[in-house]
């Protein structure tokens, strides 16, 4: 079965349709979807190694766009839409303790998460409940996406072939990485707050 999923990811990758899905994955995880671009990303470089850097652009401004909403939601709407997302990540009760957090932290913070693949859409909510300086947010977002995607780019570029033949070798192995490396992240963000 994860042989025909990914068969079949692969094949939508090379889609004319698959950039917009790219561009809606990356605005949606920054603001309140749970799946990282990366499970796009990837296998959409794979399939084009060469416009790997095309795909880092669009998943960079998709997701400081996303980051943007999740910052309004955050500002705009904490009380009802921001607290409710919090919550269904396990963050609302920790809420005092990330106020505190974030006023003496919150801009390595943003550069720090944005770099993960794990939810920096609690970063973007967190920024705009805090008022944390919007322009500054859209900066630091705008260089830790950039930076993150961009770097996944070079190495999907660079060594695309070699990857996916090991992807595909180890896809089982592969795949439970991924599951493993965004629970921690959510773990991690616990701890953390």
């Amino acid at each position: 079965m994860l042989r025909r999923l990914y068969d079949r990811t692969v094949a939508l990758a090379a889609g004319p349709r698959a950039t917009w899905a790219l561009a809606a994955v990356s605005f949606a995880e920054s603001s309140f979807f749970p799946v990282p671009p990366d499970v796009m990303l990837a296998p959409m470089s794979l399939a084009r190694p060469q416009k790997a850097f095309h795909y880092a652009a669009i998943c960079t401004v998709a997701s400081v766009c996303g980051g943007v909403a999740g910052y309004a939601i955050g500002h705009l709407l904490f009380d009802s839409v921001g607290l409710w997302l919090l919550n269904l990540y396990g963050y609302g009760a920790k809420i005092d303790s990330v106020r505190a957090f974030y006023a003496e932290w919150g801009a390595t913070f943003i550069l720090v998460k944005g770099l993960t693949p794990i939810p920096y859409k609690v970063v973007t909510i967190v920024s705009g409940a805090m008022d944390y300086n919007f322009p500054l947010f859209v900066l630091l977002s705008a260089i830790t996406r950039g930076a993150r995607f961009f770097i996944l780019a070079g190495l999907f570029n660079r060594f695309g072939g070699p990857i996916k033949a090991f992807v595909e070798k180890n896809l089982g192995a592969v795949a439970a990485g991924m599951v493993a490396v965004v629970v921690l992240g959510f773990v991690a963000l616990g701890k953390l707050l």
